[in-house]
Order: C-alpha cells, then structure tokens, then sequence
C-alpha cells in the first residue's frame, strides 16, 4: 500500500509544472499590492528594456534593471536618498500565470528573501 501512495504522489507531482513565461513580463506596466502594518497598499511601476518606474504613495523612484537571465534581474535605484536605497534588489520569477506573476526578493547578499506577486496590465 506504502509503494502504491508513493508512485501515485510522484506521478501527481511530476504533472505539475510550474510556468515560466518571464519573457512575457520584462517590459510594460505593473501594478504590486502587499500589506504594510496591517493595510494593503499598491505601487503601480513601469518597466523598459533597462529601466523601471515605480510610483508609490505620490513619490516617484526610477531604478536600473539588469538582466540575470530571462527570469532573474537585479533593481539599482539611480538617486539613492540613503545607505539603504544603494543596496541593489535581486528579483528572480519564481512562477507565471496569465497576466501575474510570482516573485522572490531580497537585498544583494542577503538570504532573507520574500515573495510577492505582481499584475501587468498593460504592455
């Protein structure tokens, strides 16, 4: 019974895969929303081939982006304000689907990472 669970659980879990469309979202206009102290807020950004625009509670930032691969990119705000804001931001997709997408973050060197998801909804 034991050998019958575990082929029957590898075979579902080998079905599954995960979408990586990542192309699909390198360039447009994005929208993230997460809770922040118990209130969700929204940052609506757009990205080009090397830059993203991100515009959250009225303040506009503008960062480089750098492509790892078709699925990893690295942020560098260009008018750091502090230490903090120099840190670069390393993004890797994790999953996509239709018009959204999984992502996984942290500070260059730092292994504590954190997910979000965001919407394109427009190219």
């Amino acid at each position: 019974m034991k050998k019958l669970t575990l082929l029957l659980s590898l075979t579902l879990f080998s079905c599954y895969q995960v979408e990586h469309n990542c192309k699909d979202f390198k360039i447009g206009k994005f929208e993230f929303s997460q809770e922040i102290k118990g209130k969700k807020t929204t940052s609506t950004f757009e990205r080009t081939a090397n830059l993203q625009i991100e515009t959250f509670n009225g303040k506009t930032d503008t960062a480089s982006v750098r492509w790892v691969n078709d699925c990893e990119f690295v942020l560098q705000k260009l008018h750091p304000k502090n230490m903090q804001e120099k840190k670069a931001i390393s993004m890797k997709i994790i999953s996509t689907k239709n018009k959204t997408y999984i992502f996984e973050y942290a500070f260059v060197g730092d292994n504590h990472k954190q997910r979000g998801t965001v919407t394109k909804i427009s190219d």
